[in-house]
């Protein structure tokens, strides 16, 4: 996401970097440089205007010509402003005090929102609420057979009508239902269309007087740029939304929409879809992607992917295991189970501070780490619990047994080794666990 805008803003910035002192002509050309980036990333003129008008008063002013490191000081400008032009502090969802809680969804047709009620409802369960869905998109036939598919597969009730003409019926029915079930959260698909029109304003009004939602949110597709800030303010003046749902951020590398929506609606950005996977919805934190545009990466989205995706159990046997001084492949095994959860490997690379910039033009190959797994399951469990055992013929077997090379699974028998040495080094001090790293990032 943001790649292109996030190269030429890392470039024109590492420009500045390198001066001791900030001329007027190097802030002039950097502005520029600011403003075509903004634009050719598809955000909204008026906002690439009153953002660069802002930079520059600001990089203009004593704190930068009176510091040391100018250009560190226009950098540290430049993402307090991006931050706040997508909305300052993070933007959670409201809940009723008495459940059960109800979300609802509106957009378009097109733009993901049946898929993103279930994964709000994935999301919701890890966060130990037991939510419901309500299947009340009557307009488009599939729809209904799409959530009932989702909700199958990550075992979440849905309340389905396929004989119904209003939606209204159906929401209320489903409401009563998720209420009768001890259901705390309820979240509402309707209806959408190719536009924006009349007909469907109306029937989101009377959907909306009936479920009285503690949350309506407004689902956008990221890749259609100003188009999704043109649907977003058009939905402004009939609807009063309370966020935004930001679906197929990952393949926006522009990030027109997620720049512009904010500024142009009033409405923060609450959850942001990350890729095609259900588990792949985020909460919205403007200052973490405002780092991640600038090539600082984002540490606390780390943390939390690296907690989620860990077992409290797992982590302390692993824990356990590596202070030992042991890496086999059953450790390797277990890990990688742990990394797949987290998501892609690239996306993964792009939390980490610097990595993704040095990373940067190399192939991230989510296959190669499946080709690594089928080696080490093709090994015997004696083989994986003591790896100095396998030699020549062994060796043979399993790259036979994989599907891949004699050299690739010496490869692989190195960087074990390696990682194992690692591990060793590790294992002479104390390893902090993550609540210690969380609470000592959250401080």
């Amino acid at each position: 996401m943001f790649d292109t805008l996030s190269d030429k803003l890392q470039a024109t910035l590492g420009d500045l970097r390198g001066h001791g002192k900030l001329s007027e002509e190097a802030l002039s050309k950097a502005m520029r440089e600011i403003r075509l980036a903004l634009l050719e990333a598809d955000v909204n003129f008026q906002v690439v205007k009153e953002f660069v008008a802002r930079v520059r008063e600001r990089a203009a002013g004593a704190e930068v010509t009176k510091s040391l490191t100018p250009g560190q000081e226009v950098v540290r400008i430049v993402h307090e402003e991006l931050t706040a032009i997508m909305g300052q502090g993070g933007s959670k969802l409201a809940f009723a005090g008495r459940p059960p809680t109800v979300i609802l969804l509106a957009g378009l047709q097109g733009s993901g929102k049946t898929t993103a009620a279930a994964k709000l409802a994935l999301l919701l369960r890890r966060e130990g609420k037991a939510p419901a869905l309500v299947a009340a998109d009557l307009q488009r036939p599939a729809a209904i057979d799409q959530l009932e598919q989702l909700a199958k597969q990550i075992q979440i009730p849905v309340h389905v009508d396929k004989g119904a003409k209003d939606p209204v019926a159906v929401v209320k029915e489903g409401i009563e239902q998720a209420r009768a079930q001890g259901r705390d959260t309820v979240i509402l698909d309707t209806a959408g269309r190719l536009h924006v029109d009349e007909e469907m304003m109306d029937q989101l009004a009377r959907v909306r007087a009936a479920a009285k939602p503690h949350n309506v949110l407004l689902v956008l597709d990221a890749m259609t740029g100003q188009d999704a800030v043109n649907v977003a303010e058009a939905f402004s003046k009939t609807v009063d939304f309370d966020g935004i749902v930001l679906t197929k951020l990952d393949g926006d590398a522009r990030g027109g929409a997620a720049l512009s929506v904010k500024a142009v609606t009033g409405k923060p950005i609450k959850l942001a879809s990350t890729g095609e996977k259900l588990d792949q919805l985020e909460y919205f934190h403007p200052d973490r992607m405002a780092s991640r545009i600038l090539g600082m990466g984002d540490v606390m989205t780390l943390i939390e992917r690296a907690e989620a995706a860990a077992e409290k159990d797992e982590q302390a046997e692993m824990e356990k295991r590596l202070l030992q001084g042991r890496f086999t492949f059953d450790d390797f095994l277990q890990a990688y189970k742990m990394m797949r959860r987290m998501g892609s490997m690239k996306n993964v690379i792009s939390l980490i501070p610097g990595l993704g910039k040095q990373l940067q033009g190399v192939n991230v190959d989510d296959r190669e780490l499946g080709r690594v797994e089928a080696i080490v399951l093709s090994m015997t469990a004696e083989e994986r619990s003591h790896p100095e055992i396998i030699k020549g013929s062994r060796r043979a077997r399993i790259a036979a047994g994989s599907g891949t090379t004699v050299q690739q699974v010496n490869q692989l028998l190195a960087a074990r080794k390696q990682m194992e040495k690692m591990m060793k080094q590790f294992g002479r001090g104390k390893m902090p666990n993550l609540q210690s790293i969380v609470a000592q990032q959250r401080r």
